[in-house]
């Protein structure tokens, strides 16, 4: 029973600091996140410009259900500056990296994995792919339970796995979003070129409930659990992060 919260986040990244970035947050964030609000890194993927948003980050935070994130907001934002003064320094350094971003509140189907189990299972893909997916009002967590079910019956069918699956909280339950572990980018062009031909094999009973579908491709950054198989430590900084 999967009980945590996620912050899911769009960044949009200067210049070329991408992989700076993607490394600020993993090596130099993540493991304060860790010790002082008990959160874990879900994932920290580049996205694929060519099929989305460049240059663009997708981070996901695993937190320990609301009354966690609650937790972590106050601390965040009860001085005068609406941020930590002790990490002054780290927002400063983020910021050169960053233009800005939209985040989302992420509440978990029951049955996927939170991240410890996906390391444990040595669930990863060689490429990722992101969903987003908007339903009638009142109607995403029931579309989720069903797109769920059919992903788990046609396992293999594809290749693709779904690691991730989540409705959006804060909304009128009418979004949520998928992540699938893609084993190899041949698996993803024979499932592309498929759709393409209209003949769709992912979640074929459950696309008549979308009113829209994106999907975006992912790739691991260097620190990503999905592909390293645990969270960031300090030990991971690098000579050029001060």
């Amino acid at each position: 029973m999967n009980d945590k919260v996620y912050i899911h986040e769009f960044i949009d990244i200067t210049r070329q600091n991408r992989a700076r970035y993607m490394h600020h947050m993993t090596a130099n964030w993540s493991p304060i996140g860790q010790e002082q609000r008990n959160q874990l890194c879900y994932g920290v993927w580049g996205v694929v410009g060519s099929t989305g948003r460049w240059p663009q980050v997708v981070n996901i935070w695993e937190e320990d259900g609301f009354a966690g994130l609650a937790s972590s907001f106050r601390h965040e934002f009860s001085g005068a500056t609406l941020q930590d003064p002790a990490l002054e320094k780290w927002w400063a350094a983020a910021a050169d990296l960053r233009s800005g971003g939209v985040d989302r509140l992420l509440v978990p189907h029951p049955e996927m994995p939170a991240i410890d189990e996906v390391c444990r299972r040595g669930l990863r893909g060689e490429v990722y792919a992101h969903e987003l997916i908007g339903v009638g009002a009142g109607r995403a967590r029931r579309v989720l339970a069903d797109a769920v079910e059919e992903a788990r019956a046609g396992e293999g069918d594809h290749g693709w796995v779904l690691a991730g699956a989540w409705t959006t909280a804060m909304r009128n339950d009418d979004e949520l979003i998928l992540l699938w572990a893609v084993p190899t980018w041949a698996a993803w062009a024979e499932a592309e070129a498929r759709e393409a031909a209209g003949e769709p094999r992912l979640l074929r009973k459950t696309l008549p409930e979308f009113r829209t579908r994106e999907r975006v491709l992912l790739a691991d950054s260097a620190l990503c659990p999905f592909k390293t198989g645990r969270q960031p430590s300090r030990a991971d900084r690098v000579d050029w992060e001060d």
